[in-house]
Protein backbone atom coordinates (compact mmCIF):
# COMPACT_ATOMS: atom_id res chain seq x y z
CA UNK A 1 0.00 0.00 0.00
CA UNK A 2 1.77 3.66 -1.08
CA UNK A 3 1.84 6.26 1.28
CA UNK A 4 3.36 9.86 1.66
CA UNK A 5 6.52 10.14 3.44
CA UNK A 6 6.07 10.25 7.04
CA UNK A 7 7.94 13.72 7.12
CA UNK A 8 6.09 15.41 4.87
CA UNK A 9 2.69 15.71 6.92
CA UNK A 10 4.44 17.32 9.51
CA UNK A 11 6.25 20.14 7.17
CA UNK A 12 2.27 21.37 7.25
CA UNK A 13 3.02 22.77 11.12
CA UNK A 14 7.00 24.60 9.91
CA UNK A 15 5.31 26.82 7.09
CA UNK A 16 5.01 30.75 7.90
CA UNK A 17 1.32 31.58 8.28
CA UNK A 18 1.34 34.81 7.01
CA UNK A 19 3.74 34.31 3.43
CA UNK A 20 2.71 32.93 0.02
CA UNK A 21 4.02 29.47 -0.04
CA UNK A 22 4.31 27.06 -3.07
CA UNK A 23 4.53 23.32 -3.10
CA UNK A 24 6.67 21.76 -5.41
CA UNK A 25 5.49 17.59 -5.47
CA UNK A 26 6.23 14.75 -7.58
CA UNK A 27 3.07 13.01 -9.11
CA UNK A 28 1.11 10.38 -7.50
CA UNK A 29 1.43 6.24 -7.94
CA UNK A 30 1.70 5.39 -11.70
CA UNK A 31 1.94 1.82 -13.35
CA UNK A 32 5.05 0.28 -13.18
CA UNK A 33 7.62 1.12 -16.04
CA UNK A 34 8.51 -2.12 -17.87
CA UNK A 35 11.25 -1.33 -19.89
CA UNK A 36 13.45 0.29 -16.53
CA UNK A 37 12.14 4.16 -18.49
CA UNK A 38 9.52 5.61 -17.11
CA UNK A 39 7.26 6.39 -20.25
CA UNK A 40 5.12 9.67 -20.67
CA UNK A 41 1.80 7.58 -21.18
CA UNK A 42 2.48 5.60 -18.49
CA UNK A 43 -0.95 6.37 -16.42
CA UNK A 44 -1.86 6.68 -12.40
CA UNK A 45 -3.00 3.75 -11.05
CA UNK A 46 -6.38 4.28 -8.81
CA UNK A 47 -4.22 4.12 -5.40
CA UNK A 48 -2.52 7.01 -7.10
CA UNK A 49 -5.50 9.39 -7.97
CA UNK A 50 -7.18 8.46 -4.25
CA UNK A 51 -3.44 8.89 -2.64
CA UNK A 52 -3.52 12.52 -4.40
CA UNK A 53 -6.63 13.14 -3.32
CA UNK A 54 -6.41 12.50 0.39
CA UNK A 55 -3.29 14.56 -0.04
CA UNK A 56 -4.90 17.41 -1.29
CA UNK A 57 -7.50 17.38 1.79
CA UNK A 58 -4.48 17.55 3.80
CA UNK A 59 -2.88 20.67 3.09
CA UNK A 60 -4.05 22.73 5.96
CA UNK A 61 -4.28 25.94 3.95
CA UNK A 62 -5.99 27.91 0.99
CA UNK A 63 -4.83 26.60 -2.40
CA UNK A 64 -5.37 29.34 -5.20
CA UNK A 65 -4.33 27.06 -8.17
CA UNK A 66 -2.47 24.40 -9.32
CA UNK A 67 0.51 23.95 -12.47
CA UNK A 68 1.25 20.93 -13.61
CA UNK A 69 4.02 19.55 -16.18
CA UNK A 70 2.08 18.39 -19.58
CA UNK A 71 2.46 15.05 -18.92
CA UNK A 72 -1.05 13.00 -17.93
CA UNK A 73 0.03 11.53 -14.59
CA UNK A 74 1.08 15.14 -13.40
CA UNK A 75 -2.17 16.98 -14.71
CA UNK A 76 -4.16 14.35 -13.10
CA UNK A 77 -2.25 14.10 -9.99
CA UNK A 78 -2.99 17.79 -9.65
CA UNK A 79 -6.48 17.15 -10.93
CA UNK A 80 -7.19 14.90 -7.96
CA UNK A 81 -5.32 17.29 -5.46
CA UNK A 82 -7.75 19.91 -5.88
CA UNK A 83 -10.65 17.64 -5.59
CA UNK A 84 -9.37 16.51 -2.24
CA UNK A 85 -8.71 20.43 -1.26
CA UNK A 86 -12.20 21.69 -2.61
CA UNK A 87 -14.08 18.88 -0.49
CA UNK A 88 -11.69 19.70 2.30
CA UNK A 89 -13.09 23.30 1.97
CA UNK A 90 -9.60 24.29 1.30
CA UNK A 91 -10.37 25.46 -2.47
CA UNK A 92 -13.88 27.14 -3.72
CA UNK A 93 -14.09 25.06 -6.93
CA UNK A 94 -12.32 22.40 -8.95
CA UNK A 95 -10.74 23.92 -11.63
CA UNK A 96 -11.61 23.04 -15.35
CA UNK A 97 -8.10 23.06 -16.71
CA UNK A 98 -4.64 22.67 -14.75
CA UNK A 99 -2.57 25.09 -16.56
CA UNK A 100 0.69 22.89 -17.56
CA UNK A 101 4.27 24.19 -18.16
CA UNK A 102 7.39 23.29 -19.68
CA UNK A 103 9.28 24.35 -17.02
CA UNK A 104 7.93 21.21 -15.14
CA UNK A 105 8.75 18.54 -17.35
CA UNK A 106 11.49 16.27 -17.11
CA UNK A 107 14.31 17.08 -17.20
CA UNK A 108 12.90 20.26 -18.63
CA UNK A 109 13.65 22.92 -16.54
CA UNK A 110 17.44 22.50 -16.91
CA UNK A 111 18.02 21.58 -20.78
CA UNK A 112 19.05 23.96 -22.97
CA UNK A 113 19.30 21.77 -26.28
CA UNK A 114 17.24 18.71 -26.04
CA UNK A 115 18.56 17.44 -28.98
CA UNK A 116 21.87 17.07 -27.29
CA UNK A 117 21.30 16.03 -24.17
CA UNK A 118 18.56 13.44 -24.95
CA UNK A 119 20.49 10.17 -26.23
CA UNK A 120 22.73 10.56 -23.13
CA UNK A 121 19.84 10.89 -20.82
CA UNK A 122 18.12 7.67 -22.31
CA UNK A 123 21.61 5.94 -22.37
CA UNK A 124 23.02 6.60 -18.97
CA UNK A 125 18.95 6.55 -17.44
CA UNK A 126 17.74 8.75 -14.92
CA UNK A 127 19.96 8.19 -11.80
CA UNK A 128 23.58 7.74 -13.22
CA UNK A 129 22.84 10.99 -15.61
CA UNK A 130 21.85 13.38 -12.68
CA UNK A 131 24.70 11.94 -10.97
CA UNK A 132 27.31 13.37 -13.31
CA UNK A 133 25.09 16.16 -14.00
CA UNK A 134 26.05 17.68 -10.18
CA UNK A 135 29.45 16.54 -10.59
CA UNK A 136 30.30 18.09 -13.98
CA UNK A 137 26.95 19.79 -15.94
CA UNK A 138 26.34 18.24 -19.32
CA UNK A 139 27.18 20.64 -22.53
CA UNK A 140 22.99 21.20 -23.52
CA UNK A 141 22.27 21.86 -20.15
CA UNK A 142 21.64 24.37 -17.06
CA UNK A 143 23.63 24.09 -14.29
CA UNK A 144 22.32 22.58 -11.00
CA UNK A 145 22.72 26.02 -10.19
CA UNK A 146 21.32 27.58 -13.02
CA UNK A 147 18.32 25.66 -12.72
CA UNK A 148 17.74 25.93 -9.48
CA UNK A 149 17.19 30.08 -10.36
CA UNK A 150 15.24 29.36 -13.27
CA UNK A 151 12.39 27.83 -11.43
CA UNK A 152 12.89 29.85 -8.16
CA UNK A 153 11.98 32.58 -10.85
CA UNK A 154 9.51 30.69 -12.35
CA UNK A 155 7.32 30.27 -8.51
CA UNK A 156 7.61 33.89 -7.78
CA UNK A 157 5.78 34.86 -11.19
CA UNK A 158 3.06 32.50 -9.36
CA UNK A 159 2.95 33.93 -6.25
CA UNK A 160 -0.67 33.31 -4.14
CA UNK A 161 -1.66 35.54 -1.61
CA UNK A 162 -0.23 35.59 1.65
CA UNK A 163 -1.10 33.00 3.86
CA UNK A 164 -2.13 30.86 0.44
CA UNK A 165 -0.47 27.81 -1.03
CA UNK A 166 -0.18 27.12 -4.82
CA UNK A 167 0.57 23.52 -5.75
CA UNK A 168 3.19 22.59 -8.85
CA UNK A 169 3.14 18.95 -10.11
CA UNK A 170 6.23 17.63 -11.76
CA UNK A 171 9.07 14.83 -11.87
CA UNK A 172 11.25 12.69 -9.55
CA UNK A 173 14.29 14.00 -12.11
CA UNK A 174 13.46 17.86 -10.92
CA UNK A 175 13.25 17.59 -7.83
CA UNK A 176 15.78 15.33 -6.84
CA UNK A 177 18.68 17.68 -8.62
CA UNK A 178 17.05 21.04 -7.02
CA UNK A 179 16.77 19.36 -3.67
CA UNK A 180 20.64 18.06 -3.85
CA UNK A 181 21.83 21.72 -5.30
CA UNK A 182 19.63 23.63 -1.96
CA UNK A 183 21.25 20.96 -0.06
CA UNK A 184 25.03 21.43 -1.40
CA UNK A 185 25.81 18.06 -2.39
CA UNK A 186 27.02 16.70 -5.97
CA UNK A 187 26.18 13.20 -5.38
CA UNK A 188 22.49 11.39 -5.03
CA UNK A 189 21.77 8.03 -3.14
CA UNK A 190 18.84 5.76 -3.72
CA UNK A 191 17.59 7.61 -0.19
CA UNK A 192 17.90 10.45 -1.35
CA UNK A 193 15.18 9.63 -4.60
CA UNK A 194 12.19 11.58 -3.70
CA UNK A 195 9.29 9.25 -3.00
CA UNK A 196 5.76 9.81 -5.01
CA UNK A 197 3.97 12.23 -4.23
CA UNK A 198 6.50 13.47 -1.99
CA UNK A 199 7.31 17.86 -2.27
CA UNK A 200 9.52 20.49 -1.59
CA UNK A 201 7.85 23.19 0.39
CA UNK A 202 9.40 26.70 -0.87
CA UNK A 203 8.29 30.65 0.11
CA UNK A 204 10.53 33.59 -0.44
CA UNK A 205 11.35 36.24 1.89
CA UNK A 206 14.09 39.28 2.09
CA UNK A 207 15.92 38.06 -1.26
CA UNK A 208 16.17 34.41 -0.05
CA UNK A 209 14.51 31.07 -0.94
CA UNK A 210 13.45 29.03 1.83
CA UNK A 211 12.64 25.78 1.90
CA UNK A 212 11.61 22.93 3.51
CA UNK A 213 12.38 19.48 2.36
CA UNK A 214 12.00 15.87 4.85
CA UNK A 215 11.68 18.41 8.12
CA UNK A 216 14.76 20.11 7.21
CA UNK A 217 14.26 24.00 6.83
CA UNK A 218 17.04 26.21 4.82
CA UNK A 219 17.28 29.08 3.18
CA UNK A 220 19.86 30.86 0.14
CA UNK A 221 19.64 33.86 -1.88
CA UNK A 222 18.12 34.61 -4.67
Amino acid sequence: MARLHPRLLEALNLLPKDKPVHLLTRHSVRELAKNGFADYRLPLTPEGVEMARDWGAKLNRPVEAFYSSPVGRCVNTAKAMAEGAVKAGLMAETPEDIEVDTTLVEPGCYVVDINEIGPTFFKLGAFRFLNQHLQEPFEGMLSPAEGRAKLAAYLQEREPSPGHLNVHVTHDTILAVLVAELHGRRQITEEDWPWMMEGLWVWFSSGRMHWIWRGDHGHCAL
